[in-house]
C-alpha cells in the first residue's frame, strides 16, 4: 500500500495542494467544538467511558482534518479510525450500561458490529446515489435497532437514541450529495456531514450522560 497515494474524493477540492479543500477542512473545528461542549458537561460526573468518547471525539475532529488537507491513505486511516472507534466504544458502553450486560458479554456483542457491518454494507451499495456513503448507512440502522428495543426499557434513551439515528440519516444524504452536485454547488456538501455529525455524535454522549444521571437517580 502506497500511504502517500493522493486522494481526491471531494468536490471542494480542484488540486493536491495543502488548502484545496479549505471548508471541508475548517468545518472540522465543529468536532472540537462539540467535544470542548462535552468535556464540560461530563468532567467531574464519574463518567469514564463518557470522557473516553469526547477524546475519541476530538480525535475525529483531527483525523478528518488531515485527511481533508493532506489528502493522502495515511491521513484517510487517521480520519476513519477513529470513527470505528467511536462506534465501538459507544456500543459498548450501551451494552454495558443501558442494557445492563456483564464486560465480557457486552464486549462480545460490540464485536459483531463487524460482521454486520460487513453484511449491509453491499446491501446499502445498491441504492441509488448513495455511493460510496454506503460505508456508514449501517450505523444509523443500527441505532434505530437498539432504540426500537430499548423502547419500553428506557424510553427516554430510546428517544434520544432516535433523534441521533435521523441527524445522521440527513447527515449522510449530504455526504452522499457532494458528488452528484458538484456541477451545481462547486462548494459541494461534505461540509455538511462534519457539522451534523459533530452535532450527532456530541447529542450521542449527552443521551448515554443523560441515561446515566437517570440511572444514578432511579
Amino acid at each position: 500500500m502506497d500511504w502517500f497515494q493522493e486522494i481526491d474524493g471531494y468536490c471542494e477540492r480542484l488540486s493536491p495542494a495543502y488548502w484545496a479543500e479549505p471548508i471541508n477542512a475548517v468545518t472540522n473545528a465543529a468536532f472540537l467544538v462539540a467535544a470542548f461542549v462535552m468535556w464540560r458537561r461530563v468532567r467531574g460526573q464519574g463518567m469514564p467511558m463518557a470522557m473516553l468518547l469526547v477524546l475519541i471525539l476530538a480525535a475525529i475532529g483531527v483525523g478528518s482534518y488531515l485527511f481533508h488537507t493532506h489528502a493522502q491513505v495515511w491521513a484517510a486511516m487517521a480520519d476513519v479510525l477513529p470513527i470505528l472507534l467511536y462506534i465501538l466504544v459507544y456500543i459498548f458502553a450501551i451494552n454495558r450500561d443501558v442494557w445492563q450486560m456483564r464486560v465480557v458479554p457486552a464486549a462480545l456483542l460490540t464485536a459483531l458490529f463487524i460482521p454486520y457491518a460487513a453484511a449491509t454494507v453491499p446491501l446499502f451499495q445498491f441504492v441509488p446515489g448513495l455511493g460510496g456513503s454506503a460505508a456508514y448507512a449501517p450505523v444509523p440502522l443500527l441505532i434505530l435497532i437498539y432504540a426500537f428495543l430499548l423502547r419500553n426499557r428506557v424510553p427516554e434513551t430510546a428517544r434520544g437514541l432516535t433523534i441521533g439515528a435521523l441527524i445522521l440519516i440527513a447527515s449522510i444524504t449530504f455526504r452522499a450529495l457532494d458528488e452528484p452536485i458538484c456541477g451545481q454547488i462547486p462548494l459541494g456538501t461534505h461540509f455538511m456531514w462534519h457539522i451534523l455529525n459533530a452535532i450527532m455524535l456530541g447529542w450521542m454522549i449527552e443521551v448515554y450522560r443523560r441515561h446515566l444521571v437517570r440511572a444514578s437517580q432511579s
